[in-house]
């Protein structure tokens, strides 16, 4: 919607008397929307978006072009984008009816040129992107992009879509075994090492339990979380019949990851929370 504003003058024997300032507005006969089909990314995540541009006039408004800023966000000296759009992954619908792809254009935006919206109609313009190195990961941190339709004498029009940082912890888990190989009734100590690449401790709430069973079957283990003993029957169970280990519900706990931003490159780098259970027993 854009204002406008008149004024007249009337003059009469050498004098000039000014009309009252009239005020009109013009309204748009376009407008745009910008959904993303999720609400929170992670790092590498796909994102989808729908754009959709609304012809409410009564002319057919053609040779359109839409330019999505991908995210962009200062950074010192410059500026970092942290969407990638992904390659072909754009579809083109006027009225619902998939329509030959529009010219495409890459760069730090995605241009796309060539939109046509016929009169009372409507188009949809449906793309994927990336979420790259560049993207925030910490708790709370968002991607904004905005969307920009012009072309054809017409007023630009602007849609924004935010997503945001998924929260919560992200657990992963590798076990090794020592010594290799062990002697018949010699000690083996099993060592788990568990990464939280997310943005929250994994705490006693997150009800995280590992569970495994031992075969061989040790007998007289002990274990450990972070160099602290655990006790049987508070921390965990075992079974020395069946081999079967299993922590109390809660008994893990495993800090989140620390997210620093390169600098120099703007890069985001995770470095993982780590808890480390350390299993010992006789075969």
């Amino acid at each position: 919607m854009a204002q406008f504003t008149n004024q007249a003058t009337l003059s009469y024997n050498n004098t000039v008397v000014s009309s009252n300032i009239a005020v009109g507005e013009i309204v748009g006969s376009l407008t745009v929307s910008k959904i993303p089909l999720v609400d929170t990314y992670m790092q590498g995540d796909t994102v989808a978006y729908v754009i959709n541009i609304v012809n409410s006039g009564a002319s057919n408004i053609n040779g359109l072009t839409l330019t999505d800023d991908l995210g962009v966000y200062p950074f010192g000296n410059t500026a970092l984008v942290p969407l990638t759009y992904r390659d072909n992954s754009l579809r083109y619908f006027v009225n619902g009816v998939l329509q030959p792809a529009p010219a495409v254009n890459v760069g730090t935006a995605l241009t796309v040129s060539g939109i046509n919206i016929p009169a009372g109609g409507n188009a949809a313009i449906v793309y994927e992107a990336t979420v790259n190195e560049y993207a925030p990961l910490q708790s709370g941190a968002e991607i904004t992009n905005t969307v920009t339709v012009s072309g054809n004498g017409i007023t630009p029009i602007e849609a924004s879509a935010t997503i945001t940082a998924e929260s919560g912890p992200i657990l992963s888990i590798t076990k090794s075994i020592d010594p290799v190989p062990v002697a018949e009734n010699g000690t083996v100590t099993y060592t788990f090492v568990i990464e939280n690449t997310g943005n929250e401790e994994a705490g006693a709430d997150d009800n995280v339990v590992l569970t495994d069973v031992f075969d061989p079957v040790l007998s007289g283990i002990t274990a450990s979380l972070n160099g602290v003993t655990w006790a049987e029957g508070s921390e965990y169970t075992y079974d020395e019949a069946t081999g079967l280990f299993t922590s109390v519900n809660g008994a893990i706990t495993v800090p989140a990851a620390e997210y620093t931003q390169d600098p120099v490159s703007g890069i985001w780098q995770v470095s993982p929370g780590i808890s480390t259970l350390v299993i010992t027993g006789t075969i």
